[in-house]
């Protein structure tokens, strides 16, 4: 293991806070955990970041994203406060119904994140929804929930060729402003973004002024696979405290300015809330990537990468995964991307281990110093972080201790303890829903996350907390043995690794635990019968750990369809929905126990 002030980021052993954590005893065996660091006194709203920056820097780069000749158009955070300024006056000029929140469909640019910040500098509430919804799918209907159940003061999209059609086909559509950043003429009635950039008034500074703490920022869906998303309340007092806490865990946050690419989207809490706002609250830089992890998108992120070189990367387990062949195969790629790189940080699943040594592998063949590995765990909810990993750690697992101001509460339930939260960064309701709202929180005000976790360490709570899967995902054997599905799955992605791009547990109410598998195109490029035989070796490979038939898949499916947005089977982030996948391919589930003879099984 590297020493500490090896991994610390920007080689600094004062960069990052040590782990202080109080642990509270409650009766029937739980307890609660906090940070014995208090919250310190945080921002009013998102847009005094931004005026702070652009006073205190005005030069320095802000926002970057790819022109049409394919090179960087850049803003500064002076120009950036100039253009939010003027797409402020312009929102105001419109005279928008109160109450009703500016709603965009697609994905991160420049003009997105300007509008966004304008609409919130006035204090209106701004709500990005995934594009996957008008981008992935010829079936408008779950769109058109959403927007019905928002109820929209204005639409923004960045051009009409992809969502014009499910807006063309919107019931309310003609009662509610259209805005595209291009070809906006293609659309009866709709206008150009350029048109709302109008001279400043002293309005909006009044409207800035009038911001409270609980005015409401954002709304964020939930991911809604078994039915139409739940709209979470951010309020400015969330994101703000959620951001001093993180300051206060990371301090090299206020010495080095973040250099980021990012593609996560902004229509969800990590990239939107996580990302985008810490680059903002420290003045650093965001490059927006055009590409994504998927075949056809991922060589665009290589590329940007290359050429931005941040010094922080966030992503998702599955962004690793597509990432790691180019970053292995070729080692000039990989010390131009690692150069400047001083931390790499995962979340959204867990990160399974071979994926952490093959990223530790790359690095130490082209930089001396070692990557500080990090991870936090949260949900939209929280706007989003609740635990956050501020030391140095040698492997997957640890979620981190509880930031400054949160209280985690661990409750026995059904063999694991179930964690809720509550603190400043959660959220106060969801939007339009009493009930759901009501059920939401216990009786003593904490968030019902749904989340299992456990001591990394039974006696010392300040070597963190290890996430234990979803409480609503594990099940019962026959013999009524319970099965950790999430525990599960890490091990299966890393047992069938480079095979298995993700998989998913079944054995409710059965004898022996199984899985599908989502083949990866290592796995694609294999003859059918080495395949199968290497998938074998990996489900020996679990088996001979131990721990009984509910620790180990004993029989295996490939699937050969990916997971499908529509099915709601996975987000545009790339997390995979467990309930989501067993109850659409519930035939595949059948043939996986039949006792019929099946080729396509694979069987211990």
């Amino acid at each position: 293991m590297a020493s500490p002030a090896a991994a610390c980021p920007f080689g600094d052993i004062s960069s990052l806070a040590s782990p202080r954590v109080i642990r509270e005893p409650l009766p029937g065996g739980g307890f609660v955990l906090r940070s014995a660091d208090a919250l310190q006194p945080h921002a009013r709203c998102i847009g005094d970041w931004l005026e702070h920056w652009a006073a205190t820097t005005p030069e320095a780069l802000f926002l970057a994203e790819r022109g049409a000749g394919g090179a960087w158009r850049e803003l500064s955070y002076a120009q950036v406060r100039a253009d939010v300024g003027r797409l402020a006056q312009g929102l105001l000029d419109l005279d928008l119904p109160a109450g009703k929140p500016v709603v965009v469909l697609s994905d991160n640019s420049v003009d997105h994140a300007l509008l966004a910040l304008a609409t919130m500098h006035i204090g209106r509430a701004i709500c990005t929804v995934s594009s996957a919804y008008c981008r992935l799918t010829q079936d408008h209907t779950k769109i058109h929930a959403i927007l019905d159940a928002l109820d929209p003061a204005l639409v923004y999209a960045a051009e009409p060729s992809v969502y014009g059609p499910p807006l063309a086909s919107w019931a309310a559509r003609g009662s509610r402003p259209v805005v595209f950043s291009k070809h906006a003429s293609e659309m009866v009635g709709a206008f150009d973004f350029g048109t709302l950039s109008v001279e400043e008034t002293s309005a909006v500074a009044a409207a800035f002024t009038a911001i409270r703490p609980d005015t409401h920022a954002k709304y964020l869906l939930t991911s809604g696979s078994t039915g139409t998303p739940k709209v979470v309340v951010n309020t400015h007092r969330m994101l703000c405290a959620n951001q001093q806490m993180i300051a206060q865990v990371w301090p090299f946050l206020n010495r080095h300015p973040l250099r980021l690419l990012e593609w996560l989207p902004w229509s969800h809490t990590f990239g939107a809330n996580h990302n985008f706002n810490l680059v903002l609250a420290h003045g650093g830089s965001l490059h927006v990537d055009d590409g994504r992890p998927m075949p056809g998108l991922i060589e665009r992120t290589v590329k940007n990468l290359r050429e931005v070189r941040p010094n922080f990367y966030f992503n998702v387990p599955r962004g690793f995964d597509m990432l790691l062949p180019y970053l292995e195969s070729d080692e000039a790629l990989a010390r131009d991307v690692m150069q400047n790189l001083e931390g790499v940080f995962y979340a959204g699943a867990a990160l399974p281990q071979s994926l952490w040594e093959r990223l530790e592998g790359v690095a130490r063949r082209v930089r001396e110093r070692p990557l500080w590995f990090t991870s936090s765990w949260g949900a939209t909810e929280t706007s989003p972080t609740i635990t956050s990993v501020h030391w140095a750690i040698d492997r997957a697992g640890c979620i981190g201790a509880p930031l400054p101001g949160m209280a985690l509460k661990f409750v026995p339930n059904g063999g694991k303890l179930e964690m809720r939260v509550t603190g400043p960064s959660v959220f106060p309701a969801y939007r339009n829903a009493p009930e759901l709202s009501a059920k939401a929180f216990d009786e003593e005000g904490y968030y019902l996350i749904g989340d299992a976790g456990k001591l990394c360490d039974a006696t010392d709570p300040s070597r963190g907390v290890a996430f234990d899967g979803r409480v609503a995902e594990d099940f019962k054997l026959m013999s009524g043995t319970w099965v950790s599905v999430g525990t599960m799955r890490v091990k299966a992605v890393a047992a069938l690794s480079p095979l298995a791009s993700d998989v998913v547990i079944t054995g409710h109410d059965r004898e022996e635990v199984g899985v599908l598998v989502f083949p990866s195109p290592a796995a694609n490029a294999l003859p059918a019968d080495e395949l199968a035989e290497k998938i074998r070796a990996g489900l020996q490979a679990m088996r001979a750990e131990g721990g009984g038939s509910s620790q180990a898949p004993s029989r295996a499916l490939l699937l050969n369809e990916p997971p499908s947005v529509d099915a709601g089977e996975i987000t545009d982030k790339g997390y995979l929905n467990q309930r989501a996948v067993l109850t659409r391919r519930a035939a595949q589930v059948l043939a996986l126990y039949s006792s019929v003879p099946n080729p396509a099984v694979i069987r211990l």
